[in-house]
């Protein structure tokens, strides 16, 4: 159970992050201001109220898992693990709430587009190294053992 918990959790924090990417590219090259601050402020609220849950569920449920288990694969997901705490934490959290704050006032400055950029930078970074995760716990259940 704690396994398919983790997998539905782990998925839904990936699908997050992916949305607020592709929302975020798609209003920045097609959007007015007021589109801009409309996908800002959803990322804000809801988004973040589903994306933080999820991840700290994927955490949590990852590091009850791993108690029982050893080897390559769980050393390397838990060393992308502070990678992706801090990434988030650091980068992306704080980018989403000023960005939010910044294009509800219509302030669409430099600082928010290096904001913006950085942001669009560190969220591929936390998709990819999700994604090696997952790559590495769907081989830990045999997902993808090579026919010989």
């Amino acid at each position: 159970m704690k396994s398919k918990i983790h997998l539905l959790a782990a998925f839904t924090a990936i699908l997050t992050i992916a949305t607020f990417w592709i929302s975020t590219v798609v209003v920045e090259l097609g959007g007015d201001p007021q589109a801009i601050a409309y996908v800002k402020n959803l990322i804000v609220m809801p988004g973040l109220f589903i994306l933080v849950p999820a991840i700290a569920i994927t955490g949590m449920t990852g590091f009850f898992l791993s108690q029982s288990r050893s080897g390559r694969l769980i050393d390397s997901k838990k060393k992308r693990m502070p990678f992706i705490a801090a990434n988030g934490l650091l980068i992306l959290l704080p980018s989403a709430i000023m960005l939010n704050l910044w294009a509800a006032d219509g302030n669409f400055t430099t600082q928010f587009y290096i904001v913006q950029g950085l942001e669009l930078v560190a969220g591929p970074v936390n998709l990819i190294l999700m994604g090696l995760s997952v790559r590495d716990g769907f081989k830990m259940k045999g997902r993808f053992r090579t026919k010989s």
